[in-house]
């Protein structure tokens, strides 16, 4: 097995773990097994945990934020119905098995007073959420754009919350309602 096929099923291990047990109850014993990697071939690959940590949240963003903007470009329809697409994948990402709410907030707040890495990356994919999110909402005619997009991602964040901890099916839809809400009072037609 070379150092790239090792690398992916480490954090393909890593990424079902961490998510669903937590990083800290995670082991690099049990990381290298559920892998079928060496122990030395894991250390090749992440000389440390926190290494490896990075890399997981690293590539979890990518494929997170790839697939909300995959199904927004197909789903979204007209400008001002893309921003609300994004609680529409919300609600798909709720009803898949092994749901558990969001990946960077359960890190940071198992890591984040400790790990640097793990502040910062988390903070980097809240700040691209954000971005993004600001990069849908200036595409609509309404007031302040910037400031209807830190709302919307905060009805984002709330509703995964929601959907996580309270096992509330509904949240996603519950935030699209309250963004439309928020979209119309600024200005932009919600659909």
């Amino acid at each position: 097995m070379d150092l790239d096929e090792a690398r992916t099923r480490i954090l393909d291990a890593a990424e079902k773990l961490f998510y669903d047990r937590g990083i800290q109850a995670v082991g690099m014993d049990e990381l290298r097994a559920a892998a079928g990697v060496s122990l030395k071939r894991l250390y090749q690959c992440f000389p440390a945990k926190h290494d490896l940590v990075e890399a997981y949240l690293r590539r979890r963003d990518t494929r997170w934020r790839t697939a909300l903007a995959e199904y927004v470009e197909v789903h979204g329809g007209g400008p001002a119905d893309r921003p609300l697409a994004v609680f529409d994948w919300l609600g798909e990402w709720f009803a898949e098995d092994g749901f558990r709410g969001c990946a960077f907030v359960h890190a940071y707040g198992e890591l984040g007073a400790t790990s640097d890495r793990v502040s910062r990356v988390a903070r980097e994919h809240k700040e691209a959420l954000l971005g993004y999110v600001t990069g849908l909402v200036r595409a609509v005619p309404v007031g302040e754009p910037e400031a209807l997009a830190r709302q919307l991602v905060l009805l984002v964040d709330g509703a995964i919350a929601g959907a996580a901890l309270m096992g509330e099916p509904s949240a996603a839809r519950q935030a699209r309602t309250a963004a439309a809400a928020l979209m119309e009072a600024a200005g932009g037609a919600a659909g």
